[in-house]
């Protein structure tokens, strides 16, 4: 039931959440949407009043110039003349610019071709005019004037500009409406929005508060549950550390002995070999007699047929039993060290890991010169450690380096460091002959080799050093290839305490 009431409250927090975020990204799109457009709406707007102000300010320059002409003509006063010359400069700008801030509606580009006919024929009467009066002929000025009266292009011009203010004024109210309705709808979406985020904030508080109640009862029942954990931890630790402690002391034990049997069976086998020799040369000497052949020299064995058969599997199996006494011994070998090593405590101090790395490569020079390996040993950060752990880690893994090399292939083996939050990280990478990817896990596990076994090994090393670093606090791991070379990667405390791990033996 409580599993069930946590889903159901999950599932509408999720839901809730939901709902928030679709709200919020709608009303956000939403007024985005509207508020671009109510700039647009608005731009509309004043580009409407431009292009009126623009017309009326045509016009205005077209009067200011039939006026200037006609008190030139009246007064021949040369300050009339230059507002009228300024007058006329102006007017072919303004059209330029009128012609601009149209260009978007196709009617006022209809109109503004007229208006631009218009106000050249004017323009034309108008300089004959001021022409007439510069040549002193006011007579002729004046007759002019009366007959341009007659074609009435400043009623067109004017009819013409009255028109596209007309069209003007319609755009103008068509667009005024068009912004007024999207700001009343930006309002309203963000009205509306506010509403809808205030009530699923209230909605949000409320199960933020039952959910506050029910973690708070949770707590209370595992501060209830977990009062006596640290005690109940503490006395598991000290049984597993019993375990432990029991199981070394029995590895120890079954290995020590072990080896009284195991010592029972080499000198067994000795002897027996002995025998055997002694018999095969009885064997051979009253073959020899039967056959009324010469008795054959001292300590020499001379068999024929069956028996020689006999002599050559008796010696076949001989070496069997010796070979694997010889494993048995070595594995037996490797145990005791195993837990010698498992029981001894770590004593941390100061390392200089390049010094040390360095005394481990002069060591195995002789390997590496016969493998005809070059290492290659870059800065490494120093540590606190243990030292002698360290020696293993990396005496073994060099030591592999070397010995798993492709043969005829010149070996590149490189070590290098570096820290990073608190740690060192060590790769040590080989050009050999790599490790299938399915076996990456299988080196790591005791008594347990990949690859083909033409090297002299129990498939202890890898399992040790993984212990080893385990101890220290630290993780191992491989990347690796067939044919591709092997890079082993190590990262261990740079500060490693000795109460970490010890207590944990």
């Amino acid at each position: 039931m409580k599993a069930w009431a946590q889903r159901r409250r999950a599932f509408w927090q999720i839901l809730l959440f939901s709902a928030g975020l679709l709200v919020l990204t709608v009303i956000s799109a939403g007024s985005v949407y509207l508020v671009n457009k109510a700039r647009d709406d608005s731009k509309w707007v004043i580009h409407t009043i431009e292009a009126e102000n623009q017309i009326n300010a045509l016009l205005l320059e077209i009067r200011r110039a039939e006026s200037s002409a006609r008190a030139y003509l009246l007064t021949r006063g040369a300050d009339f003349k230059a507002d009228h010359d300024k007058a006329v400069a102006a007017i072919v700008p303004a059209l330029d610019r009128l012609t601009h801030l149209i260009g978007d509606n196709p009617e006022q580009r209809k109109s503004i071709d007229k208006l631009s006919s218009a106000i050249e024929t004017r323009l034309g009467q108008l300089a004959q005019e001021i022409d007439f009066i510069r040549q002193d002929q006011p007579d002729k000025a004046t007759a002019l004037v009366r007959e341009f009266a007659s074609t009435d292009a400043t009623a067109a011009i004017a009819e013409i500009a009255t028109g596209m203010l007309q069209e003007e004024e319609r755009l103008f109210r068509l667009r005024t409406a068009n912004s007024d309705r999207s700001q009343t709808l930006a309002a309203s979406m963000t009205g509306i929005g506010s509403g809808l985020v205030v009530l699923l904030a209230m909605i949000s508080i409320w199960l933020v508060r039952r959910s506050a109640r029910a973690r708070d009862e949770a707590e209370n029942r595992l501060r209830d549950a977990y009062a006596n954990l640290e005690t109940v931890v503490d006395e598991r630790t000290a049984d597993l550390r019993e375990a432990n402690d029991e199981i070394q002391r029995f590895a120890y034990i079954v290995s020590h002995d072990l080896r009284s049997p195991l010592v029972n069976i080499m000198g067994f086998t000795s002897e027996l070999e002995e025998l055997g020799g002694d018999i095969f040369r009885r064997i051979g000497g009253l073959t020899h007699v039967a056959a009324d052949g010469p008795p054959p020299a001292s300590g020499e064995i001379v068999l024929e047929g069956a028996d020689k058969q006999l002599s050559e599997d008796f010696c076949e199996a001989l070496g069997f039993i010796k070979t694997s006494i010889a494993k048995m011994d070595r594995l037996i070998s490797a145990i005791l060290n195993l837990t010698r090593e498992g029981r001894r405590e770590f004593q941390p101090v100061k390392i200089d890991t390049g010094e040390l790395i360095g005394a481990i490569v002069s060591t195995l020079a002789h390997q590496a010169a016969e493998a005809q390996a070059e290492i290659q040993v870059e800065p490494l950060p120093n540590l606190v450690s243990d030292r002698l752990a360290l020696e293993q880690i990396f005496s073994n893994l060099i030591d592999n380096a070397i010995k798993y090399l492709k043969s005829g292939v010149p070996g590149e083996i490189r070590i290098r460091g570096r820290t990073k939050l608190g740690y060192a990280i060590f790769e040590i990478s080989d050009n050999g002959r790599g490790i299938d990817p399915k076996d990456h896990q299988r080196i790591f596990d005791l008594f347990r080799r990949a690859g083909t076994q033409d090297k002299p090994g129990q498939g202890i090393g890898l399992a040790h050093v993984r212990a080893l670093v385990r101890r220290l606090g630290g993780t191992m791991s491989v990347s690796s290839e067939l044919n591709a070379g092997s890079t082993f990667t190590i990262t261990l405390p740079i500060a490693w305490n000795m109460s970490n791990r010890n207590a944990d033996r």
